[in-house]
């Protein structure tokens, strides 16, 4: 992602404005002692008291930290909570000039108990949905008072009312005149299906209710796991419902999956360190996405710079911010990943979709051509691997290779794999004159791609020779063939990660270490030929 520091570092020539919920975060800590005589609860001594902006005064101070000058539009209440949220924003360098005292609201509080650094539970208080009407008129104001002089617009909605109806609807007539790219996230973009928004971020479990239900509930009660086949299928409905340009699904350790409206479907992996539901992570990666876009970065640059600025605040716990220094470091990593081993590999230009590629081979099967499938890990390529789909692709006109993704593999293999994240294994095979198309699947077995590809022939290595496939069904009902290839040499990558743990371990007789072991593609240039 060549110019990722030259982005970041024009982040102090940018102008923000950002429009949202702002929130005071408290967090009291304290050392349990024992039983309350109370009640069957732990009683707590203080020994701590911290007040944070959060919510959208938590987007501004982010803002800020990363070097833009910033203009925070929101509602308070005339209450000592507005007075800490105010000291909190000065704190961070941000002005307090638009915030918008309300007599009919009270200040969003969000306030966390800890024991031993264990949360104990948490206390809301506070309203702004109900603001009077010269509140709202005050609002509107200084809204448009400060777009005038902004080159980006990001919205932090909590649904905590700031961002309301007329909002949404006077920014759209804003931008009209004055086209800067809007930033929106929100858990409930229903409410912005008209505002054609440039990139609209949001929890896959809120993506999901929204395509389900029309719009996100109250509380959204979906199973967690993440499906990257069922993510790019959700977003795309998503992308028919909105007015958007881009929608960036947020998918907790498993990275971000990004959708455009030309077609083209992008999953970049988190750290292996994300934590999965981070305080203040949609709102970082917003906010460093809309600077990163005002610096005049792609929305695939922009996405990277705003996944890895997220990365960075979550790992630092409670609510928290993102400075310039620790962004551009980050960033400037990027040329300097080597290949073996990388954490984050360099984000990949925007490859054809499952439903690209399907559109494609059904073409190619009316010319009359041959298609051949093969799936696998592909963790560390090796001679094997490249003579198997060599021999793969003789077989036929056209070979597709299924790709496991990372969290396939872990589910396969063990928490020490992939050696490779999917990002580098997947532009190792694309490099391959071999292969034609590379589409990676996120379940325990290829069958939902098959069936949906439905190849002439689907290949294995010589060591399933005897085995019955989890995906056979999946290949009669696409009316494949399966096809065993013969043992090609002994090379696997099981065998190269034991000689080098040997090697690692001072094993001088070459006897390899004790590993967790399992079957995969990897191993599928093992074994006898065989024809079925």
């Amino acid at each position: 992602m060549a110019n990722a520091p030259d982005l970041v570092r024009r982040f102090r020539r940018v102008r923000a404005l950002v429009v949202g919920d702002a929130i005071l975060d408290s967090y009291l800590e304290g050392v349990a002692s024992g039983l309350s005589p109370d009640g069957p609860v732990p009683a707590v001594k203080k020994t701590s008291e911290q007040r944070l902006a959060g919510g959208g005064a938590n987007a501004a101070a982010n803002g800020r930290a990363l070097g833009a000058d910033v203009d925070l539009v929101a509602f308070t209440g005339r209450d000592p909570a507005a007075g800490f949220l105010r000291a909190a924003l000065r704190e961070r360098g941000v002005s307090e000039d638009g915030l918008i005292e309300d007599d009919f609201a009270s200040t969003i509080h969000q306030m966390r108990i800890l024991a031993d650094g264990q949360h104990v539970v948490r206390f809301d208080e506070g309203e702004t949905r109900y603001c009077s009407i010269e509140g709202r008129r005050r609002l509107l104001a200084r809204m448009e008072e400060a777009f005038e002089r902004c080159e980006v617009v990001i919205i932090s909605d909590h649904g905590q009312g700031t961002v309301s109806d007329e909002v949404v609807a006077k920014l759209h007539l804003l931008r009209e005149t004055r086209p800067v790219p809007l930033v929106v996230n929100s858990n409930d973009l229903y409410r912005f299906r008209k505002a054609g928004a440039t990139f609209v971020t949001a929890g896959h479990r809120a993506v999901r209710s929204m395509v389900e239900y029309g719009r996100a509930p109250l509380a959204v009660a979906v199973d967690g796991g993440v499906h990257l086949t069922e993510m790019e299928r959700t977003g795309r409905q998503l992308l028919g419902l909105m007015d958007a340009q881009h929608v960036c699904i947020r998918m907790g350790g498993e990275g971000i999956f990004l959708i455009d409206q030309e077609g083209t479907a992008l999953h970049l992996p988190a750290q292996a360190d994300f934590p999965t539901d981070a305080n203040g992570v949609g709102d970082t990666l917003a906010v460093a996405v809309g600077l990163a876009l005002a610096a005049g970065g792609s929305p695939v640059e922009a996405a990277r710079i705003g996944l890895d600025a997220a990365g960075i605040v979550a790992t630092k716990g409670r609510t928290a911010v993102v400075h310039h220094d620790e962004l551009l470091q980050r960033v400037g990593l990027w040329e300097h990943r080597t290949f073996f081993g990388s954490p984050e590999p360099k984000p990949q230009a925007p490859r054809r979709t499952l439903a690209t590629v399907a559109a494609g081979l059904a073409a190619e099967r009316l010319l009359g051509r041959t298609i051949v499938f093969t799936d696998g890990v592909f963790d560390i390529l090796h001679a094997g691997h490249v003579e198997f789909l060599r021999q793969a692709k003789e077989l036929g006109d056209v070979l597709v290779v299924g790709l496991r993704t990372d969290r396939s593999t872990r589910r396969l293999k063990g928490r020490g794999r992939p050696i490779n994240p999917e990002g580098d294994r997947l532009s190792t095979l694309e490099a391959l004159e071999s292969v034609d198309h590379v589409v990676t699947y996120d379940e325990d077995s290829p069958g939902d791609l098959i069936r949906a590809l439905r190849p002439h022939l689907h290949v294995k290595g010589g060591n399933y020779a005897d085995k019955e496939l989890p995906e056979a069904d999946a290949v009669r009902e696409a009316g494949a063939r399966i096809v065993i290839l013969p043992r090609i040499g002994s090379r696997s990558t099981s065998s190269l990660l034991d000689r080098l743990s040997s090697v690692g371990n001072g094993h001088s007789n070459g006897a390899p270490a004790s590993r967790p072991t399992g079957g995969s593609a990897d191993s599928a240039t093992q074994g006898h030929s065989q024809k079925i």
